[in-house]
């Protein structure tokens, strides 16, 4: 079972909180980690973008593309977690801090993003 105390919960949960902030205020410290994956934001917004088609990154909601970068880093980039955990991790965030439809947006373009990236 899933709880909230977890060691890698928590660090995702501060991972997202700090892209959410960092969107807001790009010269706000971060922690190495989410310096990482800001550096490979040229590799995966465009992930985000192929995979979410109907909705430019700039109308998607910042919590929920905060979301999407570290679950596409973990897969694409970190690649040392299996994909469902990441998925579920991902829309466990989701439900944790974005609207009632971010788990089912995340659902869809993370599922999206392994359909494409396994062709």
């Amino acid at each position: 079972m899933k709880v909230s105390s977890d060691p890698r919960h928590t660090r995702r949960r501060r991972i997202v909180k700090q892209l959410f902030s960092w969107s807001f205020n790009p010269a706000g410290r971060v922690n190495r980690i989410t310096k990482v994956i800001i550096t490979n934001l040229g590799k995966i917004d465009p992930i985000i973008e192929k995979n979410a088609r109907q909705w430019p990154l700039a109308q998607i909601a910042r919590i929920d593309v905060a979301v999407l970068r570290l679950a596409i880093y973990e897969w694409l980039v970190d690649k040392t977690q299996p994909e469902k955990v990441i998925i579920d991790e991902a829309i466990e965030l989701a439900k944790e801090f974005g609207g009632k439809a971010s788990p089912a947006f995340i659902n869809g373009v993370l599922g999206s993003v392994v359909k494409n990236v396994k062709k």
